[in-house]
């Protein structure tokens, strides 16, 4: 099978440079396929001087845009399956054939690896909830476990866009991520929209890829029953507060857009006092209902 990585690079020459050498070393892997988004740190120079393919794009589209163009470029490629990732993630040396080789044995159309933290490899770099229950987990112990009941996989669970694989046959199902989603909440928008076409959906346990702990993802609140993806970027914070009340409207229903603004309430009123965060995700969320995708755009350096 013709496996094209699709990696989506900003102003980070140093990760991406890191990234490259591990994929030009990756067994099974056919082509790179680089998406810069219009870096201004020297990426478009080391490209071209490095041989890597690559395309520039005019402006910077955010991690929704580059996804959005390099999964349409891979399939133009004639790509059977799409692995995609940020330019700051590193996935293990055998990562990829230890998915392909899920993908073949067990029909896999949208997989991926365990992502851990680069800092510390046995905790979980994103807290994922385990299917079956409303368990919120942060340590690779709790995901062995699970994978070791499930024969190597946790079904219907992946951190999309970090090492994920993605068939060329579901990308014909379902299209190419929202490119208008800026950054947050496209990658679980496409995971939604893989999960209501029927595709086979699983982590792949043994599989491993790095990438940095950043921010407060996953910061218990309301006593410890519940987590808040909190940031201290204005920019993450509206692009996450008006993807997610779309994303929960359109795949899960206006009562988990209820309970989304109840915990945004609570965290920012009880747990991490800040007004002013109420008031921007209360824009935000509007602004999404409008489909308005502009509003990040005052939040650009």
């Amino acid at each position: 099978m013709r496996v094209q990585a699709v990696v989506v690079t900003f102003n980070r020459l140093t990760l991406l440079q890191r990234l490259v050498e591990r994929l030009r070393a990756t067994d099974g892997l056919d082509r790179i396929l680089v998406v810069d988004n219009a870096s201004t740190d020297g990426t478009g120079a080391w490209l071209r001087e490095a041989g890597v393919e690559h395309r520039t794009l005019e402006r910077n589209t955010g991690g929704a845009g580059g996804f959005h163009e390099g999964v349409a470029w891979a399939m133009a490629e004639g790509a059977d399956l799409v692995w995609l990732m940020d330019d700051d993630g590193l996935p293990a040396p055998d990562c990829l054939s230890l998915l392909l080789e899920r993908v073949e044995r067990d029909g896999l159309e949208f997989c991926g690896p365990a992502v851990v933290a680069e800092q510390d490899p046995e905790r979980l770099c994103f807290p994922i909830r385990l299917p079956g229950g409303t368990r919120v987990v942060h340590a690779m112990a709790d995901v062995e476990a699970a994978g070791a009941r499930g024969g190597g996989l946790i079904d219907g669970v992946v951190i999309p866009f970090n090492g994920v694989l993605v068939t060329r046959d579901l990308v014909e199902r379902i299209g190419t991520p929202r490119a208008e989603f800026f950054i947050w909440g496209d990658d679980v928008e496409y995971l939604w929209r893989a999960e209501r076409a029927g595709a086979r959906i699983a982590t792949v346990v043994g599989a491993r890829f790095s990438h940095p702990a950043t921010d407060d993802l996953g910061t218990p609140m309301m006593f410890g029953r519940t987590t808040y993806n909190h940031t201290a970027s204005d920019l993450k914070h509206y692009c996450m507060a008006r993807n997610n009340v779309l994303n929960l409207r359109d795949y899960r229903g206006w009562v988990h857009v209820l309970l989304f603004w109840v915990k945004t309430l609570w965290f920012y009123l009880f747990t991490r006092p800040d007004p002013a965060r109420i008031v921007l995700s209360a824009r935000a969320g509007a602004a999404g209902l409008r489909g308005d995708f502009s509003g990040h755009e005052r939040y650009l350096s």
